[in-house]
């Protein structure tokens, strides 16, 4: 480290300085250097209402960092002749429909599988997530997908359903719960007593932070009404993740070698490399390898990222959703490395489309920042990685990489495969209405559009429930879905896009692609 430690806290807690007002939901934060603790604070309130303060020892969800779990207890089942990642999924999961392609454990295991995640399924068959709903609904979610993504091995797209899928798994062949299994493998030998997989939001634990969101009126409590798995759905602790990290460097419990497996990038049917591996992503950050695992809940955000040659590790948890953690891990590791912060890409604001294709992302100024947008339901505006060598990254699990052209379009490089993205105008105009009845048999989904050419409702309808929202041309050819109970404004987020055809439209979000729907 190139600056005074003194100085490196002040300057990493001037980076939490959002959390230092009264009343305010915060954060926590460790920094390691070779295992060594050189820095940890915490900031804001665990429990606005009860003016608990955040500690090391507050109880958080750490989101999608539960994956890393699921897949060790994957590898361990491996290593004992219980299963194999080659395995075919319907080899242990019955329910699992056979589609175009077969896919494996370790497709699962890698986000490459193409099965669409169940939950932007749920809400496209009109659950919402904050719906009650149990275990057994994502079950029959899955099982009634007719189709994927794409072929297995050729691109990755964040899955849900995949981590779920190896959660059952893991249950079925041990003959216990998740918690008894992570207890007795994991957390218990490494003593990390605080960690477990609370299954719904809304449950009692002692030092468990409330988990919070922003709107206008001010701060509120946001939970989630599904059962979580093994995919998103652990708690733990400050201390507990150092613990974690430091097992992954010099390993207790599990081998080095498969920790390196799961460290290992994907490698495409393309030959192209991406970046998440098994359950951890590795990606090259101003030329320092980093691997890790960011998580995004209801109400809390959490990055855990190790710069592997370099021995320096940070972990964030937030028990709010508007902290952007992995922009801030590495302006920690910035002002570690004593480097500038890079020096921002120019992206001109706006929407653009893939050519020829039904992908959409929004390039917006958010204080003085470019910030992507795409319909991702959940994860809501991020930020990018400008330390990527190949141009701006969004800053999520993605293998998008996007670089501006003279001409006014941005080149993007997906999974190994170039793109074109050209700007949306402002007051687009469909070729014609999308007014009409259409349906998905195989799943049960109806739909009723209605409208003109420029603006129109969707009103979807399942035997699981139902979804009301506007639509709004974004070309000749392509509508954007809003959110549900907005209005129609063309400049508002949205969950998806439907691609028209001559008797038909398909719906794309961020993490569903192709569903299908025939007019009636």
């Amino acid at each position: 480290m190139t600056r005074s430690h003194a100085d490196f806290a002040k300057r990493v807690d001037a980076l939490f300085s959002q959390f230092s007002g009264p009343d305010m939901p915060g954060a926590v934060v460790a920094v390691t250097e070779n295992g060594r603790e050189i820095f940890a604070n915490a900031y804001g309130l665990a429990n606005i209402n009860n003016d608990i303060p955040m500690g090391r020892k507050t109880i958080i969800r750490i989101g999608s960092q539960s994956k890393q779990f699921t897949v060790l207890l994957t590898l361990m089942l491996e290593a004992e002749g219980k299963l194999s990642m080659d395995d075919e999924v319907q080899k242990h999961l019955p329910y699992v429909p056979r589609l175009e392609y077969p896919f494996t454990l370790r497709h699962l295991a890698s986000n490459t599988s193409g099965y669409r995640d169940f939950l932007d399924a749920m809400i496209f068959s009109g659950l919402s997530i904050f719906a009650p709903s149990d275990r057994q609904t994502v079950r029959e979610i899955i099982a009634r997908q007719d189709a994927l993504n794409f072929k297995p091995g050729s691109a990755m797209v964040y899955s849900n359903s995949g981590f779920f899928m190896l959660y059952e798994i893991i249950e079925r062949i041990e003959g216990a719960t998740f918690n008894e299994i992570l207890r007795k493998r994991v957390t218990g030998p490494l003593g990390m007593h605080d960690t477990s997989l609370m299954l719904r939001d809304g449950s009692v634990m002692k030092r468990l932070a409330a988990h919070y969101t922003k709107r206008a009126e001010g701060w509120f409590h946001l939970g989630w009404g599904l059962e979580e798995d093994g995919g998103g759905g652990i708690v733990s602790t400050l201390d507990d993740v150092v613990v974690w990290q430091q097992n992954l460097s010099n390993p207790i419990i599990g081998t080095a070698e498969m920790y390196q497996r799961m460290a290992t990038p994907y490698v495409f049917d393309n030959g192209a490399t991406g970046c998440y591996g098994l359950g951890l992503v590795t990606d090259v950050y101003r030329g320092r390898r980093a691997v890790g695992h960011g998580g995004g809940v209801a109400g809390g955000k959490s990055e855990s990222v190790r710069f592997i040659d370099d021995g320096l590790s940070i972990v964030i948890i937030a028990n709010n959703d508007q902290i952007a953690p992995f922009t801030v891990a590495r302006r920690i590791a910035d002002l570690y490395f004593g480097t500038a912060e890079p020096t921002p890409i120019r992206l001109p604001p706006g929407r653009y489309r893939q050519e020829g294709g039904p992908d959409v992302f929004e390039i917006v100024v958010k204080d003085g920042v470019p910030t992507f947008r795409n319909s991702n339901m959940y994860g809501g505006m991020t930020g990018f990685d400008f330390g990527h060598p190949c141009g701006a990254k969004p800053e999520r699990t993605t293998d998008l990489v996007l670089s501006p052209r003279p001409d006014g379009k941005i080149d993007g490089t997906y999974c190994g495969t170039p793109r074109v993205y050209v700007p949306l105008t402002a007051d687009a105009r469909a070729a014609a209405p999308l007014a009409g009845r259409y349906a998905n048999t195989t799943q049960g989904l109806e739909v009723d559009i209605d409208g003109d050419a420029h603006r129109g409702m969707f009103r979807l309808r399942s035997d699981l429930g139902t979804m009301n929202a506007p639509i709004v041309a974004a070309d000749s050819d392509l509508w954007l879905l809003l959110e549900p109970g907005t209005d129609t404004r063309p400049d508002l987020p949205w969950i998806a896009t439907l691609s028209i055809t001559a008797d038909s439209f398909e719906i794309n979000s961020d993490r569903i692609k192709k569903l299908r729907f025939m007019r009636v």
